[in-house]
């Protein structure tokens, strides 16, 4: 079973197990509306560009769409998730649906875990550990674009990444840990996530408190 399908079985038993009322790290949403964005996400391109573009009327439409699907059953749901896109999607096929949504997948499997009082982390992977090296790699520079101090990816036993070079007259911050937890740090769930950051201290807060996301 390749990747992104072992993440949909595994977020979807997580849900079902947790109920639809329980929180995520995606606040205000519940795992239920948390699911009925993946669901939208992959069955109606119409709320594509409100997904991409956020608050427009664009987004307006997306969330809409998205209080609808939430008001369906949630065992429906669940079984959505599960199943995953549609055969008319061309993420239907294994190697686009690898490439498109494995990273989302990651991240919101987490945002459900980690959002649980007394979560703990899953065991290593190294199907994980290397999807999520590759996505933090390749997604790194969007993600700290607007950071205000460079940005150097550590993680041991896989390489190192500089995703940020240091605006001028500021420093670097080394951000190092599994590469999960790099990824869940660089899309913003920088309070979940299991990092260190070592650099000057004002670099340090100052990486802290930027505000990013996925």
């Amino acid at each position: 079973m390749h990747l992104a399908r072992r993440l949909r079985h595994t977020l979807s038993d997580t849900a079902r197990d947790l109920g639809p009322d329980a929180p995520t790290l995606c606040d205000p949403w519940s795992v239920r509306e948390l699911l009925a964005h993946l669901v939208v996400r992959e069955r109606r391109p119409d709320v594509l560009p409100g997904i991409l573009l956020g608050s427009t009327v664009f987004g307006r439409h997306t969330e809409r769409v998205q209080a609808a699907v939430a008001e369906q059953d949630f065992a429906q749901l669940v079984d959505r998730v599960r199943s995953g896109p549609p055969a008319w999607s061309p993420t239907s096929v294994p190697v686009l649906d690898e490439r498109v949504n494995t990273t989302e997948l990651l991240v919101h499997l987490e945002d459900v875990r980690r959002a649980q009082p007394g979560w703990a982390p899953a065991p290593a992977d190294d199907d994980v550990d290397a999807a999520a090296w590759t996505a933090v790699t390749a997604a790194g520079r969007l993600h700290y674009r607007s950071a205000p101090v460079g940005v150097v990816l550590v993680a041991p036993g896989r390489g190192r990444a500089l995703v940020r070079r240091p605006p001028t007259g500021r420093s670097s911050v080394v951000v190092t840990g599994a590469p999960l937890e790099l990824l869940l740090h660089a899309v913003g769930r920088t309070a979940a996530a299991h990092v260190q950051l070592d650099g000057e201290p004002q670099a340090v807060s100052a990486l802290t408190a930027q505000e990013r996301s996925v």
